[in-house]
Order: structure tokens, then C-alpha cells, then sequence
């Protein structure tokens, strides 16, 4: 029997899961399930179970955040997103499964079955240090961007600003090409999060290091370093001075 904890801010999602879980894998026992990241941490300390499908994808604290803060280690780490990036690939390296949402039950039997066989193999666990570089490469900073029938991959730090056309999302590069994929701009400001983005208008998620002037008349507004403007709602504006402080 396979103990498992499950730790997913979304009450639909966990419930998901589960119901995958008591369908598809007999062999699971689940001891648990969290929507709060902090009770999490305390119970994942106490049960101390076997695996742990955790989303990463959370407000209160990213999941990353969460593992940094466990004492108990001697699990198998099952990630459950819903972004297929150059860094959740990587997990698969460093022998950490992940599991993309909406979760096929295929994808999760052959997860299931890999946690079985390193437990009889008594090898369960990961290390909190890969897992934080597998995030982290040395060099640039990378997301994948779903076009018609392809993704591709764009550095981060050329990213100027992203702007919402309702379930569509504009992207405006360093190199002045422009991008429009079938996202939401919600999703991407949880893709880029933690990563110098900042979303100033429900329309505008600007990447603050290429914002060039902060205009406090007619607005206010800012300049970023294509020269485009970008309104800055009123109920971001105290946190948009404070956040750059002006």
C-alpha cells in the first residue's frame, strides 16, 4: 500500500485527483488532502507518507516555497501543474514525476507504479536542492508559449509586457516581434510569477525591469522600454509606487 497526501489550493482539483486515485490506483491509500500550503507542511511532517502530489500553481505559497520549509524529505515527489515548461521537464531528470493537468489516469497509473517500485526498492525521497535548481538554470530563463499546433520557447527576460484580449493574451518582446496565444492573461500572471512581473491593470502585466518611467499625470501611467504605455488601474496605483518606489 502506497500512502499519499495530496496538496492542491483547488478544492475541484483535489477532488479530481482522488476520484482518479480511488478508480485507477487501488494500490494508493490516501491519508490526506490539503488546500492550505501551511497545514500541509505540519501534517506532511507527521503522516510522513509515502508521496506527495503537490501543485505548484498556489497564492498563499508556490510549491517550491512549501518543500523548502518540510523537515520530512523521505517521500516521492509527484508535481501537478498545469504548464509543460522547460523546467517542468526537467523534474524528469532528477527523478521527480510530474503529472500535467487536467491529469490523464494513464499518466498517473504509470506514476503510481514508479513510487510502488521504489519503495520495494526501499529508495523513496528526493533532494530539496535539485528540485530548486531544476527551477533555477544558470543561464536564461525559459517558458514555453502553446501556438497553433507548436509551443516555443521564449526568454523570460525579453518579455516587455503582456496584454489580455479576453481569452487571448499579447506578448511584446525586447526584439520588437509581438505574440498572441490562447491563454488568459490570469494564467500567464501565474506562469511569470516571482519572476520581476507585476500586473498593473486587469488589462496589463508589465516585467519591471524594462519599465522606463513612471508617469504620475493623466493616469497615472507607465513607459516601458519599447516605448509603449501602459495605464495603471486605480486600485493598483498605491502598490505600484510603493512596489517601485516613487
Amino acid at each position: 500500500m502506497i500512502n499519499a497526501v495530496i496538496v492542491d489550493d483547488e478544492p475541484n482539483a483535489i477532488r479530481n485527483l482522488k476520484w482518479e486515485m480511488e478508480r485507477f490506483c487501488p494500490e494508493l491509500k490516501i491519508l490526506d488532502a490539503f488546500s492550505d500550503p501551511v497545514e500541509a507542511i505540519s501534517a506532511i511532517n507527521y503522516l510522513k507518507p509515502d508521496c506527495v502530489f503537490l501543485d505548484i500553481e498556489m497564492p498563499q505559497m508556490d510549491g517550491f516555497q512549501l518543500l523548502e520549509q518540510l523537515n520530512y524529505r523521505q517521500f516521492d515527489l509527484i508535481i501537478t501543474t498545469a504548464y509543460d515548461n522547460y523546467a517542468i521537464r526537467a523534474f524528469k531528470e532528477r527523478a521527480i514525476d510530474y503529472l500535467l493537468k487536467p491529469i490523464d489516469s494513464d499518466d498517473l497509473i504509470r506514476s503510481v507504479k514508479r513510487v510502488t517500485e521504489r519503495k520495494n526498492s526501499n529508495s523513496l525521497g528526493f533532494e530539496i536542492n535539485q528540485v530548486l535548481q531544476s527551477m533555477s538554470p544558470p543561464t536564461t530563463r525559459k517558458i514555453s508559449l502553446p501556438m497553433a499546433g507548436k509551443s516555443i520557447f521564449v526568454d523570460i527576460d525579453n518579455i516587455i509586457l503582456c496584454k489580455s484580449d479576453g481569452n487571448y493574451t499579447e506578448f511584446f518582446f525586447e526584439d520588437g516581434k509581438e505574440e498572441v496565444i490562447i491563454r488568459q492573461l490570469k494564467e500567464i500572471e501565474t506562469l511569470l510569477e516571482n519572476k520581476n512581473f507585476v500586473r498593473v491593470h486587469n488589462s496589463y502585466l508589465v516585467n519591471t525591469n524594462h519599465i522606463k518611467e513612471y508617469v504620475r499625470t493623466d493616469g497615472p501611467y507607465l513607459v516601458m522600454s519599447n516605448d509603449a504605455t501602459v495605464p495603471i488601474s486605480r486600485s493598483k496605483k498605491n502598490f505600484i509606487e510603493d512596489y517601485l518606489n516613487v
